[in-house]
């Protein structure tokens, strides 16, 4: 008897063994979503003054009201992350409602963008959200001009190598139809002088133009268009030509920018944004700059949602947008966009389509998705191609070793997609 209670004893601890082995998986992987609970060891946040989350799935917005955190009986805050990210890594700061009071370490420094813990899914019930813990050790605490700077939305002084203007539009979509926000346009080296006066040149519109010149406070990089675009031109590799960055409209952002369809319940209104595009800000920058016209001189690009936006807009108004850059292109919505493309009567002449060979991550749990994702852009790429009747000579796809999704990576891929686009002649 000794021996059989002993041998059922150690069956029941090899079971108890298989049974408890951890299954770590990165929350954004979870299609449940998960939970947040922040500790503000700095006492700073109130109901008054609440807690934001920014990061890469709300375009950075330090104010969003969709994101603010709940206050818990317990003095501490939650968010509740409810939608499927696709196992699209995220990125993320806590601020209380701007970059001027953002979150900082205990010596009163800046941090690193957080990223989230792995979490045991074996230990979840089905549906169930793991709770991550989070602790604060203090907030920034704004000046007065900083401050002014939040309540007003006054821009920054930009750091940027060569010239950019800003022109200020009203209006947009998906809520945003109220909202006044400047164009960032970047002129190429000589635009101003005398010998120029008659010089026309191409224009490149690109979508969440705030990041495309200077870092902004909080987001991981900037696009570092200027200084690449002023390399290439000096070097006789691209042809001159003008950039319309075009800010996203912050908590607005996701409806303005997603063209077809919905997504977790938000409903897209990118198709009206795209109408405000050609009603307000292409007509301005014809009016105020020496653009060449004809869609063979007219680009438009983005990432994430803004490539989104460039495909749908090339797609819809091929006669203004004859070449495009699509970075990034999220994997929502695939048949409604598929059929999209199908269905357009015609496309851009010249397009580029970029991803990340790492777009999800670069953990080893991250290949099938990576993989997917790098097929998607090529299945696009091969839509619109044969949709328009192109050659191969008419499109890239560059897949960037390594490269995730974020600003790094779409500077990365800049440079090789400009000089295909608008090769010096």
């Amino acid at each position: 008897m000794r021996v059989l209670a002993s041998f059922a004893l150690l069956v029941s601890c090899v079971l108890h063994s298989f049974a408890s082995e951890p299954e770590m998986v990165r929350p954004e992987e979870l299609p449940q979503g998960f939970v947040l609970i922040v500790k503000d060891n700095s006492g700073q946040a109130d109901k008054d003054n609440p807690i934001y989350m920014a990061g890469s799935i709300n375009g950075w917005n330090p104010s969003d009201e969709e994101m603010i955190l709940s206050g818990r009986s317990d003095t501490r805050w939650q968010i509740v992350i409810e939608r499927d990210l696709h196992g699209v890594g995220l990125e993320f700061k806590f601020t209380l409602g701007g970059w001027d009071r953002e979150e900082l370490d205990g010596e009163g420094n800046a941090i690193p963008n957080r990223t989230l813990p792995l979490v045991d899914a074996s230990k979840l019930a089905d549906g169930e959200r793991p709770v991550i813990e989070i602790e604060i050790p203090q907030f920034r605490i704004p000046v007065a001009l900083s401050e002014q700077v939040r309540q007003q939305g006054i821009y920054r002084e930009l750091q940027v190598t060569g010239t950019v203007r800003r022109m200020e539009v009203r209006g947009g979509a998906g809520g945003a139809e109220a909202v006044t926000r400047d164009l960032q346009i970047w002129l190429p080296e000589g635009y101003d002088l005398p010998e120029n006066a008659d010089r026309q040149y191409p224009v490149l519109y690109m979508f969440d133009g705030q990041n495309l010149f200077s870092q902004m406070q909080g987001v991981p990089a900037e696009w570092g268009i200027d200084e690449t675009l002023t390399e290439l031109i000096d070097a006789g590799r691209v042809e001159p030509l003008i950039v319309v960055g075009i800010p996203h409209a912050g908590e607005h952002r996701i409806r303005e920018f997603m063209p077809i369809g919905s997504y977790k319940g938000i409903e897209g209104d990118g198709a009206a944004g795209m109408r405000w595009v050609m009603r307000e800000v292409v007509p301005k920058i014809n009016r105020a700059f020496r653009v060449k016209s004809g869609p063979e001189f007219t680009a438009i690009g983005g990432a994430s949602l803004g490539g989104a936006m460039a495909l749908y807009g090339s797609t819809a108004y091929p006669e203004t947008f004859g070449k495009a850059l699509i970075e990034s292109l999220p994997m929502i919505q695939k048949d409604i966009t598929m059929e999209h493309i199908r269905s357009a009567k015609q496309g851009p002449g010249m397009f580029v389509v970029g991803m990340g060979s790492s777009e999800v991550g670069t953990d080893p749990s991250d290949a099938d998705k990576n993989k997917q994702y790098v097929g998607w852009a090529r299945q696009v790429a091969r839509a619109m191609a044969d949709s328009s009747g192109l050659s191969s000579s008419d499109y890239e796809i560059i897949i960037g070793d390594g490269d995730v999704h974020n600003e790094s990576a779409w500077a990365n891929r800049f440079g090789e997609s400009i000089e295909f686009l608008f090769p010096a002649k």
